[in-house]
């Protein structure tokens, strides 16, 4: 009797069949519908095409706004980016695990202010200056790979992650080193910072004022932008992603793999020097807590966010990472944020459609119910006010309850709403949609009646803390990065 052949099991390939292939007509599939065409149109665009997309309408900001806005949304977010670019180096195209990289930025803006500031009282122009700070940050940036090129993983992290420390300690205390034939010097400044740093001055165009400095940093952006995509796009940057994804298969295959990771030292620091000498001129001084831990996860987030080695990436997470704090800064920008930023979330992972419209009418119809029975049975309940102002606000306060003490009972809700959402992990089917209904009116209720009351402090980082945690649960290769695929 001959051996019937059997299907091959659903996580086996299928003999004679090119899988990659098959799965063809899948990927055309997801490329229906509105964001379909864009993103085939985004596909379809050259580089060049690409680039303009973001630069048009960054240059038309500062014709749009005041001149606050565009040193908050317009002008930080720059540097932002132009940071995120260099990390992007190290850890997007290198894999490597650079915990100090915010050293090289704070060297930057030392090191400017050391050649240009009334308090060493030397007064360099900038097209002598920038040059010197950025080959300065290169060197630095190749004496801390010299030492950790040998160096993988958390033993890489480590290494780095004290050469930061040690950047902030040396900056605090370098305001009384005694040289010799020289004697005491000031180099820092010490805990008051370095201050009194001179404007750019390029050629002679004494850059002054937030649009010009806007308009110098946009197109230094730009500059390193270009850059950064033909290095990728040469021998080394494949070699660079070679390394990040094995570094051992890469040694192999005969790549210098001490040297790339030298490389990628070099190129990341001198961006970030080259950052810091803008900053320092923006802020006309230079002091050591601009450049700790906090800002060092910033700029983390917005490379994982915008997709490890993606230069799309890194403008568009740097405007979410930057611009989503100053909005909450108000609270009427804040009250919209935090319901736009909801719906959006419920649009996107609540499916099919017929559960998205049950879910959405139960919670409206939720809502106005129990607003409903808590003012006639307890009216202390709905006696209170929205922290927020305009027609949103008004609207809410006739669907949330808005209790006229709302401190208590606001922090138990608080405690309820993480056991509610951690809940829903551990369900599934009909009972999810249904708790759905509860969880979303929670949300909104500790939303009204405790963290709009602190938009300015802790809740504009607890929202923007959620908000990449529902992103990288979407996408954990982050919004323009490339999924990894491991075969086993």
């Amino acid at each position: 009797m001959p051996d019937e052949q059997l299907p091959p099991a659903p996580d086996q390939p299928r003999i004679g069949v090119d899988e990659w292939v098959a799965s063809v007509e899948g990927k055309r599939e997801r490329y229906s519908g509105v964001v379909g065409r864009l993103r085939r149109v985004w596909d379809a665009l050259p580089v060049g095409g690409r680039l303009l997309v973001f630069a048009i309408p960054a240059a038309i900001f500062p014709l749009v706004t005041t001149e606050g806005n565009l040193f908050r949304y317009g002008l930080i977010t720059l540097i932002y980016a132009l940071l995120a670019l260099g990390l992007n180096i190290v850890v997007g195209f290198a894999g490597l695990l650079d915990l100090g990289y915010i050293a090289f930025f704070g060297f930057g803006a030392y090191m400017y202010g050391i050649l240009a500031s009334g308090h060493s009282g030397h007064h360099w122009p900038a097209e002598l200056a920038i040059p010197v700070v950025i080959v300065g940050g290169a060197v630095l940036g190749l004496l801390v790979g010299l030492p950790s090129r040998r160096l993988v993983g958390d033993y890489l992290a480590i290494v780095t992650l004290f050469f930061g420390q040690a950047f902030v300690v040396f900056v605090n205390n370098a305001n009384r080193i005694n040289f010799p034939f020289v004697g005491h010097t000031d180099l820092t400044g010490g805990a008051n910072g370095l201050d009194n740093i001179d404007p750019l001055n390029l050629f002679g165009w004494k850059v002054t004022t937030t649009k010009e400095y806007y308009y110098f940093t946009l197109g230094a952006f730009v500059l390193v932008m270009m850059l950064l995509y033909f290095v990728n796009e040469s021998r080394t940057g494949r070699a660079w992603r070679a390394l990040r994804e094995d570094p051992l298969a890469a040694e192999v295959m005969s790549m210098p793999i001490n040297r790339l990771k030298l490389m990628a030292f070099v190129f990341g620091a001198a961006t970030a020097a080259f950052a810091g000498t803008i900053y320092g001129a923006v802020q006309t001084g230079a002091f050591p807590g601009d450049f700790d831990v906090g800002l060092l996860i910033t700029i983390y987030a917005i490379v994982i966010l915008g997709g490890a080695g993606s230069l799309a990436g890194v403008v568009v997470a740097a405007i979410v990472v930057n611009a989503v704090p100053e909005l909450l800064r108000d609270p009427n920008q804040a009250e919209w944020v935090f319901y736009v930023g909801l719906t959006v979330v419920v649009l996107a992972r609540v499916r099919p459609w017929q559960r998205l419209v049950g879910v959405v009418a139960g919670t409206i119809a939720f809502g106005f119910a129990v607003h409903a029975i808590a003012d006639a049975a307890w009216p202390r309940l709905t006696a209170g006010s929205s922290g927020g102002e305009g027609a949103l606000a008004h609207a809410i306060g006739s669907w949330i309850l808005l209790p006229s003490d709302p401190k208590q009972i606001a922090n138990f809700a608080f405690g309820l709403l993480i056991a509610a959402v951690l809940g829903l992990t551990l369900i599934d089917g009909v009972w999810r949609t249904v708790a759905l209904v509860p969880t979303i009116y929670l949300a909104a209720f500790v939303w009204e009646n405790l963290l709009i009351q602190q938009t300015a402090g802790a809740t504009r980082f607890l929202l923007l803390g959620a908000l990449l945690v529902v992103l990288m649960n979407a996408r954990p290769q982050g919004l323009f990065g490339t999924a990894r695929v491991e075969i086993v």
